[in-house]
């Protein structure tokens, strides 16, 4: 037979553009329209309803940038219309291949019912089928007219990511407003020409079923009059029944689909707009599900749907409602999607507290599974801290962005750093916005890795980022590719079901031990220092705020502030989403944050002075040292305070304050009983030495202390991608403007100031009780650069240690393999930690998170490279990335072991506070080991009065410990991270001996006696 198989191929793309689609609304008449601009930010809807619009034509141009327009449409249904269904088409100048990154809609009836949400992908509203016809229609609709920031033309700098710059030119123009007869057969023959098409071309030329399904194709082509395609469609889905009704094969590959909109808690809009964005989305999915009985739908984030029942309490009745039924699914039991790399041990513990118990309290469903489709790469901690939480798989997605090696599982168990396996799925079909395309469905069927050992994998169907969820027409392609032969087999499942059937399926899944490192948006973990630095710091007030808290409430009988703590707790952790922490979002999105970290701090410091103020006693007895640190300090115990010796000690046994002395050959040297630094006449650090062991830290002939300024210019995604060229070429910044001593030579510091490009930097270099404390202060006014502090250490090294959550994971120095290669610029929190058996060298922080580790052979040896990151400039979606000026505060601590950059790093970002007063505080919790770190001492969420204890081992090793509680204890019982009991009752007193295996997190609830 010849082969037409392009002829036919080409008339099923024009019939269906032309004639097909088209006939779904055949008969259609002009509503009319009118518009209120609301002046300034988004109004109630009671005020938007009642607000008196004006008229505007279809073609007239609106919406300002970032502005909101309540338009109300109105008409009659025409006589002859009656008995057949009509819906509204409210076409508010959509771009249709840009659903969820443009003006969006959210329709409601005169009596603020809502209706469903507009979405380039779903702009019709179901008006009914009267009887007669003649029936008025009225609806009203709240316009955003959000700007499309990411728009066809790439990645260019624009100033319509923030109000304040983004001016007043309209920047949509109204589309059709219509009311349109709905041919369901006409359109039911549209989803069977698609899914049947789409199949078609994705089977082998070879396949005796392609050919079939062209052969259908053609007969129902031919059986429609193209002149009256209503009349003839009910013919022409009657020439598609055979192949539709052939079964899938027993051996097809089986697809779990979930309704679902992956939204963005703030990315190319704000805050507040997302709060838009979620009740658009609910509603669609609501009225959806009551169209749709198979269908089921999950959405996640816990702090999402806290926004739907503060902000949009009509929307939340009927998201209630759904949940009963079991198909309106709450997924992934965290506050928000976070970024995983960078939140801190309790700050991700907490993620899952907040969102796992917004769901038990609402609905009463403890979910199982973490939903985190499209968070930045995974940290090795995550596993144990998910079981904590009493979950116990994972789904992601983002895996498959990755640029250089293929990720090789889909169905396995994650290991964590202390062993424990989550199972975890990496959907096949590498999206997270599927809509049933043929060729989706034939790629996850085709790109799963694990066949042979299992054959399930899951499907998050519908537009995301407010592009309206689940269509109606995905719901009819997953319907017609149930059980349709060629086609893997789609059934609508939660996402419990999925897991379910894929463990039965795979009972001996695959291990993969270690992070799961995303080979792309690698700069994410330095862009927007401030936002991140705002984090970090809260975080360790947080810490504080619960420490000092519970203390006074025990000690004294001070209220504790569960309200306050619950609120900034939560305040911290939406802003830890994956695009507000890594530093992706809008100018709108950074600023905003940078405010509401002020008023955290604020208020923290607030309460922790408070709690203070009521331990410390008479104030004008004296002066007391508190330290919140997990370590002894200065002679004060972790979690205590004592009085402020006179003069105080610059560190336990570190002998006298260090001195500066002039350098021969230019310079100064910096020196107290534990170190000796020497820095240049250019400023730099050219040797450092442990007195303890004479061991010097600087390789011969090079320079630690070392900015490095690199061209930062990658192939796209501006503000997540350093891409690994940027190595190529760079520029060390040994030029010192002034380097001199601080208040001469008994002032302990030394001061270097730079000049380069528009920018400057000034670093202050102090010898402190074996440390050398690095304060750099920088100028910010580059762009497009990509600027780093060097620290090479005479150290042979084929791995180094970086701090995760509860705990620490090693990675290569070394680029053997493609993926070792590919690690480039990594993620710590703390502390990175270099050694060789016997020594080592620690590099703590207060703020950074980006790094890489680099390797050198020369003539004296192999030494090893640590370098910090510190500022970026990318252009967007913020065009003044980080203009400004950013302080960040490192040490060096040559000599470190493992134990001692634990204790560094949380010295370094938890200082000591001193506060009038004469009365020492004890510790509430205190621990006989350094190796168990307690990471948080605070109250019971319940308002019970217990005080919780969470501890961890920290190095890597065994710990046996016993942790003694100073307050008398009636039981104490071990918990999960949401306090609930775990295990046996305990009632030996005010002791409990530990026995951790590396890196074992730990819970115990303390009922006070």
């Amino acid at each position: 037979m010849h082969d037409d198989r392009d002829l036919v191929e080409a008339r099923l793309r024009r019939v269906l553009d032309e004639r097909i689609r088209p006939a779904v609304h055949p008969e259609s008449v002009p509503l009319e329209v009118a518009v209120w601009h609301a002046p300034g930010e988004p109004v109630p809807v009671a005020e938007g309803l009642a607000a008196t619009p004006g008229p505007i034509a279809v073609g007239r141009e609106w919406g300002r940038p970032w502005g909101t327009s309540w338009f109300t449409v109105t008409g009659v249904v025409p006589r002859e219309w009656g008995g057949r269904v009509v819906e509204a088409i409210l076409d508010l100048g959509f771009a249709e291949d840009r659903p969820g990154f443009q003006c969006e809609g959210l329709v409601y009836r005169p009596d603020g019912t809502p209706v469903k949400g507009l979405n380039p992908r779903n702009q019709w509203v179901r008006v009914g089928s009267p009887a007669e016809g003649g029936e008025e229609v009225r609806l009203h609709i709240e316009a955003a007219s959000n700007p499309i920031i990411l728009g066809r033309d790439g990645f260019r700098p624009t100033a319509l990511g923030d109000r304040e710059t983004a001016g007043s030119d309209p920047l949509y123009r109204l589309g059709r407003m219509d009311l349109a007869v709905f041919d369901k057969t006409v359109w039911e023959l549209v989803m069977d020409l698609e899914v049947l098409g789409e199949l078609m071309l994705e089977l082998p030329v070879d396949s005796a079923r392609r050919w079939e399904l062209l052969r259908a194709l053609d007969r129902a082509l031919d059986a429609i009059d193209l002149q009256d395609v209503n009349a003839t469609a009910a013919a022409a889905r009657a020439e598609l029944a055979g192949v539709m009704a052939a079964p899938a094969a027993p051996s097809a590959h089986r697809i779990s689909a979930v309704g679902h909109a992956h939204i963005d808690s703030a990315w190319l809009w704000p805050l507040r707009e997302t709060v838009r964005k979620v009740a658009r989305t609910a509603a669609n999915m609501t009225a959806l599900l009551e169209d749709e009985p198979d269908f089921v739908f999950a959405m996640s984030q816990a702090q999402q749907w806290a926004w739907i029942k503060e902000h949009r309490p009509e929307v939340w009745a009927k998201v209630v409602k759904a949940v009963a039924t079991g198909r309106f699914v709450p997924a992934g039991g965290m506050w928000v999607e976070s970024d995983t790399n960078m939140p801190g041990s309790e700050a991700m513990a907490r993620q899952f507290v907040h969102g796992k118990r917004f769901f038990i309290e609402e609905f009463g469903v403890d979910n199982e599974e973490v939903w985190l489709p499209d968070t930045f790469g995974f940290a090795a901690g995550l596993p144990q801290i998910i079981r904590a939480a009493g979950s116990k798989r994972l789904l992601t997605q983002k895996i498959s962005w990755s640029q250089t090696n293929a990720f090789p599982h889909h169905t396995f168990l994650w290991e964590g750093i202390d062993g424990t396996r989550i199972f975890t799925h990496f959907p096949p079909v590498d999206t997270y916005n599927c809509s049933m395309h043929g060729h989706e469905l034939a790629h996850a069927a085709r790109n799963f890795r694990d066949k042979g050992v299992a054959r399930h994998s899951l499907a998050p169907t519908g537009w995301g980022d407010g592009g309206g969820g689940t269509t109606r027409e995905m719901v009819a392609k997953a319907a017609r590719v149930h059980d349709l032969e060629g086609s893997p087999a789609v059934r609508w499942e939660t996402p419990a079901e999925f897991f379910a059937k894929a463990e039965a399926d795979c009972p001996h899944p695959p291990v993969w031990v270690g992070e799961l490192y995303l080979e792309l948006h690698r700069a994410t973990l330095t862009s927007q220092a401030k936002t991140k630095q705002g984090n970090r710091r809260s975080e360790s007030l947080l810490r504080e705020a619960e420490l000092w808290a519970a203390t006074a409430a025990v000690r004294e009988g001070a209220p504790y502030p569960y309200e306050r703590l619950d609120r900034i707790w939560k305040t911290v952790l939406l802003h830890q989403f994956h695009d507000i922490l890594p530093g992706s979002s809008i100018a709108w999105v950074h600023r905003e944050a940078r405010r509401t970290y002020e008023l955290v701090a604020r208020e923290l410091d607030e309460i922790i002075d408070g709690a203070q103020r009521a331990l410390a006693g008479d104030p004008s007895g004296g002066t007391l040292l508190f330290n919140g640190a997990p370590h002894r300090r200065h002679g004060v115990p972790a979690g205590g305070a004592a009085p402020e010796p006179a003069p105080a000690p610059a560190r336990d046994a570190a002998g006298p304050a260090a001195r500066v002395v002039p350098r021969d050959g230019g310079g100064y040297v910096l020196a107290d009983a534990l170190l000796k630094v020497e820095i240049d006449a250019r400023g730099l650090v050219v040797s450092a030495i442990d007195r303890r062991t004479g061991r010097e830290t600087v390789p011969p002939g090079r320079a630690a202390c070392l900015l490095q300024l690199h061209p930062d210019f990658p192939n796209k995604w501006d503000a997540w991608d350093v891409d690994a060229f940027y190595r190529n070429t760079g520029t060390d910044l040994t030029e010192a403007d002034e380097v001199r001593p601080a208040g001469g030579t008994d002032g302990g510091t030394v001061v270097v100031r730079r000049s380069f490009g528009a920018s400057a930097v000034t670093q202050r270099l102090t010898v402190d009780g074996g440390r050398l404390l690095i304060e750099t202060e920088v100028d910010w006014h580059e762009t497009e650069k990509f600027l780093k502090l060097a620290f090479p250490l005479d150290v042979r090294a084929d791995r180094y240690a970086s701090e995760s959550q509860y705990g620490h994971a090693y990675r290569p120095t070394h680029t053997n393999t493609s993926w070792e290669a590919a690690k480039f610029e990594a993620c710590n929190h703390r502390f990175v930690h270099v050694a060789e058996p016997g020594w080592g060298v620690a590099l703590v922080n207060d703020s950074t998170y980006g790094h890489d580790v680099t390797r050198d052979v020369d003539a004296h040896g192999t030494t090893t490279t640590v370098r910090v990151s510190l500022l970026r400039a990318p252009r967007f979606p913020d065009p003044e990335t980080d203009q400004g000026v950013h302080r960040f505060r490192h040490a060096l601590v040559p000599g470190a072991t493992i134990g001692d950059a634990v204790r560094e790093g949380h010295f370094i970002n938890l200082p000591e506070r001193r506060v009038p007063g004469s009365a020492p505080v004890a510790p509430l919790v205190t621990v006989d080991d350094d190796a168990v770190v307690v990471s948080a001492v605070k109250l019971a969420d319940d308002e019970s009065g217990d005080v919780v204890v969470r501890l961890y081992e920290s190095r890597g090793g065994r710990a046996r410990a016993t942790l003694r509680a100073g307050f008398p204890v009636a039981e104490v019982v071990t918990t999960d991270l949401l306090e609930r009991q775990t295990g046996e009752p305990r009632r030996e007193g005010a002791e409990v001996p530990l026995a951790l295996r590396p890196f074992e997190l730990v819970t115990l609830r303390f009922t006070r006696a």
